[in-house]
């Protein structure tokens, strides 16, 4: 198999990252304001959640809506298609949970 028909690689390459599994869990929720987005990944730099949300857009996982207002107000959500992605982001949050019972917090 060609490492381009590696079905793993594939979804590692759209939503894998240090950044874009927290945004698609936050968004899993509900609609979040660039903002909101900010404070619930506090270690993510403007520029790099910024970067991955056009990425995450570009991939038709997240919808971003502009509102012509002043202050410019931008909400972002997941797309049908990142909706798809709920289960994956379920098993990851019970797998993360379960593993921090077995081994304690990370320090």
């Amino acid at each position: 198999m060609k490492d381009t028909d590696c079905p793993v690689q594939c979804t590692t390459e759209v939503i894998g990252g240090k950044w874009k599994p927290l945004i698609l869990f936050h968004l899993e929720s509900g609609t979040r304001r660039f903002n909101q987005l900010q404070k619930l990944i506090p270690h993510s730099t403007k520029k790099m959640l910024t970067k991955h949300l056009r990425e995450l857009e570009r991939d038709d996982i997240v919808h971003r809506k502009v509102y012509a207002q002043v202050p410019p107000r931008v909400e972002y959500s997941l797309t049908r298609h990142g909706q798809s992605l709920r289960p994956i982001l379920r098993a990851m949050s019970a797998w993360g949970k379960s593993h921090r019972a077995r081994h304690g917090p990370r320090r």
